[in-house]
């Protein structure tokens, strides 16, 4: 809990101090829905995955949630509130707090990131998670657009999670917890609505299988907006 109280406290300074003036730059923010999809396999579940940021083109604050949920039983989600802030052309350098729940479990995070354009046109985000009882975790994703014709896009993506120790009410084990791997196929009617359709593989490593048992592959379907 001190570790978050810290975060906050030392987030407000700088945000505070960042943004008290804007000089010509032109406040903008937008709201983007990147994924909201049914995944087909034994259970129909829907999941999203979005953030919208505020700021400048220096500074921003961001917040992030994904999530999934399974017929009216079962939920879970991520979600982050983080001041980011341009440090090289294309990277920005993140920290905030962050709070997962599980059902009717929750773990809160301080979280540190860096998020941007890595080499061959990757979009990347790592994270760090520094939560209390020595908890700690890494979170990181990338994904590439291939544009097939001028509104056919194809995107690959990659997410991988780690953390110190076992979380058991999250269904968190130590060490390599989920690799997941898709594809998706989505047609942009316009810039700002795209339906898709994609593959995904799913599964869980070490004591987070032992927890969750999960390596799945499965068809999904879903739609991408942002305004």
């Amino acid at each position: 809990m001190k570790i978050l109280v810290t975060t906050i406290s030392l987030a407000l300074v700088w945000v505070t101090s960042s943004f008290a003036g804007g000089g010509g730059d032109i406040l903008r923010g937008s709201v983007t829905v990147d994924k909201l999809e049914y995944q087909f396999y034994d259970d129909r579940t829907l999941s999203w995955d979005t953030y919208a940021f505020i700021g400048y083109d220096i500074n921003k604050i961001y917040m992030y949630s994904e999530g999934e949920k399974v017929g009216s039983d079962s939920a879970e989600s991520e979600n982050q509130l983080v001041y980011s802030r341009a440090i090289l052309p294309y990277w920005d350098m993140q920290f905030g707090v962050g709070y997962d729940k599980v059902d009717g479990a929750h773990q809160s995070w301080a979280v540190l990131g860096i998020q941007g354009l890595a080499p061959y046109f990757f979009e990347t985000r790592a994270v760090l998670l520094v939560g209390d009882k020595g908890r700690a975790g890494i979170r990181a994703e990338a994904e590439y657009e291939a544009l097939l014709t001028q509104k056919l896009v194809l995107t690959p993506s990659l997410a991988i999670a780690a953390y110190s120790k076992d979380i058991r009410e999250m269904g968190i084990g130590s060490g390599l917890s989920n690799l997941t791997l898709g594809a998706r196929l989505r047609y942009e009617f316009v810039r700002e609505f795209a339906p898709y359709v994609g593959i995904e593989w799913s599964r869980n490593f070490a004591n987070t299988e032992t927890f969750v048992p999960l390596n799945e592959t499965y068809v999904i379907a879903g739609v991408r907006f942002w305004f």
